[in-house]
């Protein structure tokens, strides 16, 4: 008896075969590629992510010898997709969550928040990041498609609810609670759409996935249309919450840090909604079958692990990723280099879209190096600006950042970061704590496990990073840097 986990990130699809003892015991990965037709636009054709989820669930499933019993599903969340209720093709590509495109409409969407009355429903502040305003887009750039939209044609959802869609041959359109509050159309406190939401986004609630709970039965997948698998369909999460999940961050206040393309950092609020006063955004963590809502408070950042994806593509001073850690470790310190990664502008708790990025300090005994370890500083600075601003507006202390996900890998960066919040770095056991929590809630939904006493040993910590020196002034440094980038941005 085993779970299949498919984990649909940003640039590629991860399947996990996970067993009933919470361990992995087949992978399969399959990349997709990514399109930036304009400055500040990044797009993924649906289909191309539904055939790389084919490939990876079909490379897992083979090297696993044990019937899949359920599926998990988690997922890039905020990038929009539209298709074809009938025969599921799209008819233009996804607008990624990275994409800036709807800043246009900023001011128009501030005019319409009188009281702040969007972020107070929602968690969520005006910004591209989320899905409503890239529906909007389309309402207002493929009038034709949109026409589509409105006469029940197409269907509008996020990448869990075209997921679903596929594996169940159009039978179903869903998506879970979690997901549902990253689009900006979703009242927090209620767990469901809200039609004053959707009228300001000029979109219409019909197009849009029915709500579901984050665990139980949910949907079946059809085996004609999936690799000859029939499955229930019994966890759905976004990435971060199912991340959350996966750290077994069951309690009010426990904490997580996924580095990834971009660093997500989530806190356990319970039951309360934490209406932030400090940059950050209210969301739902899971929703029990009972209707029991669990919230979040959260930090992302934009830019993480795709900084260091520049140095290798842009900049072409690492071959792979995992280098970085090498080349930084060549150098004592950034020797005053100080490197502002906002190359798709600045998330939390700055939000400032359009900013660009920069890179000071620089002599003529500057190294790819010092720029290599600058970038790993610039990701840990980010990740603290952002519990930061979680501790003010929790009044509160976090004990402790349990982190996970590709980055989380290299020891260097997490002893930045344990040197500049000053707490202990948790790295787990399983660093795919993204697909791992996908496979929990799949198989608490399914009754693999009854309870989350039944998860608690699932994912322990592997190694703990504590403080080992006081790094204030390079914090202080890198705040100097944003004013200056500010400044040049607005000047």
């Amino acid at each position: 008896m085993s779970i299949l986990a498919i984990d649909a990130g940003t640039t590629g699809v991860t399947a996990l075969i996970v067993s009933d003892q919470g361990e992995i015991i087949a992978r399969g990965y399959q990349e997709f590629p990514q399109y930036f037709p304009h400055p500040g636009w990044v797009e993924h054709e649906p289909e191309k992510i539904w055939q790389a989820a084919l490939a990876a669930c079909k490379l897992a499933i083979g090297d696993a010898d044990s019937e899949i019993s359920c599926i998990g599903i988690t997922n890039q969340r905020e990038t929009a997709v539209i298709w074809d209720r009938n025969d599921l093709s799209s008819p233009t590509k996804a607008i990624v969550w990275q994409d800036r495109r709807t800043s246009i409409y900023k001011d128009e969407l501030d005019q319409k928040n009188t009281d702040d009355w969007i972020r107070t429903k929602t968690g969520l502040n005006i910004d591209p990041y989320f899905t409503a305003s890239k529906f909007l887009w389309w309402a207002r750039n493929e009038t034709e498609i949109w026409q589509g939209v409105v006469d029940g044609k197409y269907a509008l959802g996020t990448i869990d609810s075209y997921l679903i869609a596929r594996l169940t041959g159009g039978a179903a359109h869903l998506t879970d609670a979690s997901n549902a509050s990253r689009t900006q159309l979703m009242d927090l406190e209620i767990g469901d759409w809200d039609q004053s939401l959707l009228d300001a986004f000029e979109i219409p609630g019909s197009a849009l996935p029915k709500i579901t709970s984050s665990w139980g039965e949910i949907a079946t997948t059809n085996p004609e249309h999936f690799l000859g698998v029939t499955a229930p369909i019994t966890g759905v999460a976004g990435d971060q919450q199912a991340a959350l999940f996966g750290q077994l961050a069951f309690k009010e206040g426990e904490s997580k840090a996924t580095y990834g393309t971009g660093a997500f950092i989530l806190t356990n609020t319970g039951s309360r909604i934490v209406s932030s006063q400090h940059g950050l955004l209210g969301t739902v963590a899971w929703k029990s079958p009972d209707g029991e809502i669990t919230y979040a408070l959260e930090g992302s950042v934009f830019v993480a692990g795709a900084s260091v994806q520049w140095l290798r593509d842009g900049l072409k001073i690492i071959e792979k990723a995992s280098d970085v850690e090498a080349l930084a470790a060549n150098v004592a310190d950034s020797d005053g280099v100080v490197f502002m990664p906002a190359l798709t502008g600045l998330g939390a708790p700055y939000w400032q879209p359009d900013i660009r990025g920069s890179i000071f300090g620089i002599t003529r005994g500057t190294t790819d190096a010092h720029i290599a370890y600058a970038t790993l500083e610039a990701i840990a600075i980010q990740v603290k600006a952002v519990l930061d601003a979680m501790e003010l507006d929790m009044q509160t202390s976090i004990p402790a950042l349990s982190v996970d996900g590709g980055a989380a890998a290299n020891n260097l960066l997490m002893q930045i970061q344990a040197d500049l919040i000053s707490k202990e770095v948790e790295r787990a056991t399983n660093l795919e704590s993204t697909g791992l929590g996908a496979a929990l809630l799949a198989g608490l939904g399914s009754g693999i496990w009854t309870s989350f006493s039944d998860l608690d040993a699932l994912n322990p910590t592997e190694q703990t990073f504590s403080q080992k020196s006081d790094r204030s002034k390079v914090y202080a440094r890198w705040q100097q840097a944003l004013r200056a980038t500010e400044w040049f941005h607005k000047n």
